[in-house]
């Protein structure tokens, strides 16, 4: 028979904790400003969701929120209050985290990608995942690297795939592979017909870029060594895919990923990939997760895979277009 284990109830200062479905509850409603949306994000009614932040302000003895019927205001030490819930809502999860490690890829794996990966990483790793882990959940989220590395550390993450340079802290971070920036072209822009390309300014001055808050934008102006391209100032693009029909408009040139080329985004007959000489532009796609997060056999497990579905680096070679 086993043993029965009996866990005493008057453990001093217990009962006067917070739960972590107040917590969560509390970390909804700071996110979203709205009772009704909060409510629903955490699956439950808004008197149930009330009634536990008025229990977590008495157990606290603090005011948390301001409630009107026009808007939700959340007081300072309310925020406070969040973001620490948020830390340790993500800590408890890594606890969950920890256990499951004995039967890793099983179970849901949330995987945060930024735009400028996911279309192009993902359809070569996605079918190899499920054919070697069937008992893997795998759960997408694509978003710019600052929203990414915000889930990342709130819990609502356990990996994120991003490109550096970025600043990720102290979280862990496995690179994969370099991913090199190439010059994309309209066929009409003159160009040098030299096979690798030095970064003039009379290139860079021309070059277009994307919208805030993409890291593509901040690699781009890296490489151009100086202040921002004056066709930045008329035109800027929501998505690679915006940014190729921009440059086969004749608007500019870009600097693209050789990873987002090799998928053939900039197959169009009128547009020219021009190799850039050394030291070229480029980024590195790395895979972080949270300091604290026990999942290292996932984190070792997808590597590997990305690491061997990744593209060729001599992919554009036959399509210059010189």
């Amino acid at each position: 028979m086993c043993p029965v284990i009996e866990f005493p109830d008057n453990i001093p200062g217990m009962r006067d904790l917070p739960s972590l479905r107040q917590l969560h509850y509390l970390a909804a409603l700071a996110e979203h400003r709205n009772f009704t949306r909060a409510a629903a994000a955490c699956f439950v009614s808004q008197s149930t969701l009330s009634a536990g932040l008025r229990e977590l302000e008495t157990q606290l003895g603090v005011l948390l929120v301001e409630r009107d019927r026009q808007k939700v205001l959340i007081t300072d030490a309310g925020q406070e209050v969040a973001e620490r819930a948020r830390g340790i809502l993500a800590q408890a999860r890594d606890l969950v985290d920890w256990t499951s490690a004995v039967r890793p890829m099983s179970g849901l794996v949330r995987l945060g990608v930024i735009p400028t990966i996911a279309p192009f990483l993902l359809p070569r790793i996605l079918p190899g995942l499920r054919e070697r882990y069937p008992g893997l959940q795998l759960g997408l989220r694509e978003d710019v690297t600052e929203a990414v590395l915000q889930r990342l550390g709130d819990g609502r993450l356990d990996f994120a795939l991003i490109a550096l340079p970025y600043e990720t802290g102290t979280l862990q971070v496995e690179p994969l592979f370099d991913d090199a920036l190439w010059l994309v072209a309209n066929r009409d822009t003159p160009l040098p017909r030299r096979q690798r390309l030095q970064l003039t300014p009379d290139i860079t001055e021309h070059l277009l870029l994307l919208e805030e808050g993409h890291c593509l934008r901040d690699h781009t102006l890296q490489a151009c060594g100086s202040a921002a391209p004056q066709s930045a100032q008329e035109h800027e693009a929501t998505s690679l895919l915006t940014l190729i029909e921009m440059v086969d408009s004749g608007l500019g040139m870009a600097l693209i990923p050789a990873l987002a080329l090799a998928s053939g985004l900039a197959k169009s007959p009128r547009l020219q990939i021009r190799e850039l000489a050394p030291p070229a532009p480029r980024r590195t796609i790395a895979l972080v997760a949270r300091s604290s997060s026990a999942r290292h056999a996932e984190m070792r497990a997808l590597a590997d895979a990305i690491r061997q579905c990744r593209p060729g680096s001599g992919f554009a070679r036959g399509q210059t277009g010189i």
